[in-house]
């Protein structure tokens, strides 16, 4: 099969079986399409297809800067709002690192097995190209960098499955039942000190949070529309009034009258609480239409930070908050429970929906609203990378160890940066989050099937030579971090159960257990904690790939 020789063709063919391959499942463990496509380029490997090195740092550096780019807000929110949470990724970091050092001196692992074991069993994938880079500035010949670099693939396939398994099953089996609890009941529990009440129930059926519905006025005659909104804590809104044939605006000093029909819009709960207030409840007529839209806002506003949902509303007058209300929270792309005792962090998109006039005025006094459909502007993206491959250019000496950034960690760096400040100044820079993603995931696909298939055809060696060593390796390392936090998360900090094994999966970086915690616990309790660890290790991780080759080169010297 002489097409198989060609890079290109090489490549996209590693793509495409490999994601196919990556849903394959074992129990709740998916494999993912960025293992399936390391084990299908070290597969086709073994042709001797020669990709060219370029093309591996062009697509390293675009996935790492849009790495950064994407976790930049929250990361530096977290480091400004202290490192509470955050100390659970410095123990991640600490113990992989102990954990690596020891197998190098037990077992004799060469630096790119080293660092491929740190890779896979901390399921970082990043993590390949900064330490491939350190690598390839050893003061060794040039056929022994060759060789330790594909070893790096080669430990990393052989750790990752592991653990990844070793992850999941640890935090949503074993965890557990170390902790004696129930996942699902004190998730429900914790909801509900949060303020999910009948809310948390109806997400789990697939009803509508935020309702609309027509009433009679009945025993609200006589006092205006925003009387009545102010006796319901401002939690509904009348959006309009028909009277007479005719729909009125609703405006705050609009008098009820007995035979009026009132619409009402909010929360499930809150609206069927108010029908006891109210005349029975009618068909909305015919030909009754009231424009409502959504928006995305950047939360901004530096007296929210910290702050619990419920809590806008004593900051923000009746004018400002009356018929808006957050639909929705995401935090570093991922939804978390929009409940009345959600704390807001820096960087928050928060969903404001209500009526035009309503949601502009609110949307301005939060923060910056994100454009709909904005483009990416490449003139920001191609600086933001060029300045973090100049920065990775610099090296720092601390005894024997010579650390630099490297072009990954540079443009990690930079990454961070520029998305903090797009994220203060979302007009300028556009880099919208789905083009983000797709940057992320097509970077570091091609970069991991380049990777592979020129570590192919020295893969069998390693696995000849260590055998079933690396992956029991990698399944230790991944628990051992993971059962060190829980003990400081349970035992010494306090921290909710749920919350505290949503931590850890965000200490390990590893989507696939947060998916199977979230589907346990049956909300999205645990991704309160999830989103804080994973925007610290999505950073400290790969910057240790440098580190890792350092220490494995000085242990084995």
């Amino acid at each position: 099969m002489w097409f198989l020789a060609d890079p290109v063709i090489a490549i996209f063919l590693s793509l495409a079986l490999g994601y196919l391959l990556g849903q394959l499942r074992v129990g709740a463990v998916q494999l993912g399409g960025i293992c399936g496509t390391l084990l299908v380029a070290l597969a086709l490997g073994q042709q001797g297809v020669e990709v060219s090195p370029d093309l591996k740092e062009t697509a390293f550096a675009l996935f790492i800067f849009a790495l950064g780019f994407s976790a930049g807000p929250q990361f530096i929110a977290n480091i400004r709002g202290g490192w509470r949470y955050g100390i659970f990724s410095i123990i991640e970091v600490v113990c992989v690192l102990l954990l690596v050092s020891i197998a190098v001196v037990i077992f004799r692992l060469d630096v790119g097995s080293a660092a491929g074991l740190f890779a896979g069993a901390a399921t970082e994938s990043a993590v390949l190209g900064t330490a491939s880079e350190a690598i390839a500035r050893l003061s060794v010949p040039g056929d022994e960098i060759q060789q330790l670099q594909a070893n790096i693939a080669t430990a990393y396939s052989l750790t990752y499955l592991f653990g990844l398994i070793g992850i999941v099953v640890f935090t949503t089996q074993i965890a557990p039942l170390l902790l004696k609890i129930d996942l699902r009941t004190q998730a429900q529990e914790l909801a509900r000190k949060l303020g999910s009440g009948e809310e948390e129930d109806d997400q789990a059926e697939g009803l509508p949070i935020l309702v609309g519905r027509a009433f009679r006025t009945g025993a609200a005659a006589g006092m205006t529309i925003a009387d009545f909104e102010r006796s319901r804590n401002w939690a509904i809104a009348i959006e309009g009034v028909q009277r007479c044939g005719e729909v009125l605006e609703g405006s705050p000093d609009v008098l009820l009258h007995a035979d009026d029909v009132i619409f009402v819009r909010g929360r499930r709960n809150a609206v069927i609480a108010v029908r006891d207030r109210l005349g029975d409840e009618v068909p909305v007529p015919d030909g009754t239409s009231i424009t409502l839209v959504s928006r995305d806002v950047v939360l901004g506003r530096k007296e929210v930070f910290g702050r619990q949902i419920r809590q806008l509303r004593q900051l923000a007058s009746p004018e400002l908050q009356r018929g808006v209300f957050i639909s929705n929270v995401r935090r570093m792309g991922q939804l978390i429970p929009s409940l009345s005792g959600t704390i807001l962090q820096r960087g928050d998109v928060i969903t404001l929906y209500g009526s035009e006039k309503a949601v502009t005025r609110a949307a301005s006094a939060l923060g910056k609203v994100l454009p709909v459909g904005k483009k990416t502007d490449f003139t920001f993206l191609g600086a933001g990378i060029v300045l973090g491959l100049l920065v990775g250019h610099y090296s720092l000496e601390i005894g024997r160890l010579n650390l630099t950034l490297g072009s990954g960690g540079g443009a990690l760096i930079s990454g961070l940066i520029f998305g903090w400040l797009n994220m203060r100044y979302s007009v300028r820079g556009g880099f919208p989050a789905p083009a983000a993603e797709f940057a992320k995931d097509l970077g570091l696909a091609v970069f991991i099937a380049a990777i592979g298939l020129d570590a192919g055809s020295h893969a069998i060696g390693l696995i000849m030579e260590y055998g079933l060593i690396l992956p029991l390796l990698g399944l230790l390392v991944s628990c051992v971090p993971a059962l060190v936090s829980l003990f400081v998360g349970s035992r010494l900090m306090k921290i909710e159960a749920p919350i505290l094994l949503g931590i850890i999966a965000g200490q390990h970086c590893s989507t696939p257990t947060i998916s199977t915690l979230v589907s346990q616990a049956g909300n999205s309790v645990p991704v309160l904690g999830y989103t804080v660890t994973y925007a610290i290790s999505n950073v400290l991780l790969p910057l240790m790939g440098p580190v890792v080759v350092a220490l494995a080169s000085s242990l084995a010297n």
